[in-house]
């Protein structure tokens, strides 16, 4: 059999439903396609567009095997998420967003029966950011669902179903802050057996592994030949991950960055994690436990620019340096290191679309990571994945502050190249490169000193 060469990458994260076709001998992506990740409101509950993603996925898949030729479909998506298949292989119930909030009756009753994080590594999170609270609250809003439910699959499993008919769970995904998987045991924990679900979650599989190849009707849809194979998936920031576990010697951490901003701390020191900081144990492609930290830097940055990001020059830079314009965490204090507080300027607050506060912005993110990167042992290089990587000041202030190199991905999508290396390697694998470090090394050093002092008081 040829090994495949153009990998299409089915890469739903929250913000945006992606379909990528990468070279994978050259590592380059040849084509990228998107939709927005809209939220719908009818039916029982918040709900993810997948019918109209799948159209959109189908369409894409047609199109680049047309121009260009689809060798193997891999699939990568947010966490927090799974699917409620029922006896047809059809939704049991619309597939619930992680964001929608929860009564504090039933926050109360779930956490009566949520394992301890010592156990499990999955701090209590808002919303339904832990599986096991959205089928707990899935189940008490309608009563019916559990029987109904054949067969619970994970994200990257649901449209790998759908592209196969096979069902299955990945590790990264079943270990992604669910409360159902003991990472260091590398099984279960007691809540499906509560939940009455520990019959009913597909078998879970590695993300390497071949899920299937494609049914007939995705075949005459798309043009795709039917013996074209479907990897089993993996979760978005493990997808990122991956690529850095096959050539990194070590200690390092990787930064994936997007809605969510996560750190994953690689051969670090051993320190003790704190769930109320949003820190917490993913697994990674191998099912080793990866210590990791996360806010919604994505978010943030959307809620400060409001749509009007500017070009940041190096007058913007002196002048945020000089006048110590700061952000003060937590612009969306929901999650991540800062919970609970509330966001503030030191300084007059710049108008915006302003180059000062972009820049402020961008001092705020890096500040944010390497918080995430202390609570979670890293050591070692930084690789950056994702959109903030092109943020220059983000990656400068990253260097100073950390006082390590900082290496950055060039890939438009991180996910996408870690998601197709599940079916195959290449040559071209190799070390990021390091960002060059910034001439104003001591004032972005003193500047990051103010900021943690500021945090702290």
């Amino acid at each position: 059999m040829t090994a495949p060469r153009h990998i299409a990458i089915i890469d739903i994260g929250k913000t945006n439903a992606k379909l990528a076709l990468v070279d994978l001998p050259s590592l380059t992506e040849m084509a990228v396609l998107t939709r927005p990740n809209t939220v719908l409101t009818n039916g029982p509950w918040p709900h993810y567009d997948v019918d109209g993603h799948w159209d959109f996925l189908l369409e894409a898949l047609g199109q680049f095997h047309k121009e260009h030729r689809v060798d193997a479909i891999s699939v990568t998506t947010h966490g927090a998420c799974a699917a409620l298949l029922d006896r047809d292989g059809q939704l049991a119930a619309p597939i619930l967003d992680y964001e929608h909030e929860y009564s504090a009756t039933l926050i109360s009753d779930y956490a009566a029966l949520k394992p301890d994080f010592a156990k499990t590594g999955s701090p209590t999170l808002a919303g339904g950011l832990n599986i096991g609270a959205q089928l707990h609250w899935q189940f008490a809003q309608d009563p019916a669902l559990r029987d109904r439910t054949a067969q619970i699959v994970t994200y990257p499993q649901y449209w790998g179903h759908r592209l196969t008919g096979v069902g299955a769970t990945d590790v990264t995904s079943i270990g992604c802050h669910s409360d159902l998987w003991l990472p260091r045991e590398g099984t279960f924990s007691d809540l499906p057996a509560q939940l009455g679900i520990a019959d009913k979650i597909a078998p879970v599989r590695k993300p390497t592994d071949v899920l299937g190849t494609i049914l007939p009707a995705v075949a005459q849809r798309t043009g795709l030949p039917q013996d074209t194979t479907v990897s089993v998936g993996i979760h978005d920031s493990n997808a990122s991950l991956y690529p850095h576990l096959l050539t990194q010697k070590g200690a390092f951490s990787v930064v994936s960055t997007g809605t969510w901003v996560i750190t994953m701390s690689v051969g670090g020191a051993d320190v003790a994690l704190d769930p109320k900081r949003d820190t917490l144990i993913n697994v990674n492609a191998n099912g080793a436990r990866v210590p990791s930290a996360r806010f919604r830097g994505g978010r943030e940055y959307e809620l400060i620019q409001q749509g009007h990001p500017a070009q940041q020059t190096s007058k913007d830079n002196s002048e945020v340096l000089n006048s110590n314009l700061m952000i003060l965490p937590a612009v969306e204090p929901q999650t991540g290191p800062f919970r609970g507080k509330q966001m503030r300027w030191i300084g007059a607050e710049p108008a915006i679309g302003s180059g000062t506060r972009s820049v402020a912005l961008s001092y705020y993110l890096a500040l944010m990571t390497d918080t995430c990167l202390q609570l979670t042992g890293a050591d070692g290089p930084t690789i950056v994945e994702g959109p903030f990587a092109r943020n220059a000041e983000f990656v400068a202030m990253l260097g100073a502050t950390t006082g390590r190199d900082v290496l950055i991905s060039d890939a438009a999508t991180g996910t996408s190249i870690g998601a197709a290396l599940l079916l195959g390697s290449s040559t071209r694998l190799a070390n990021p490169d390091v960002a060059p470090p910034p001439k104003n090394l001591a004032d972005l050093q003193n500047y990051a000193s103010l900021w943690r002092s500021e945090v702290s008081a």
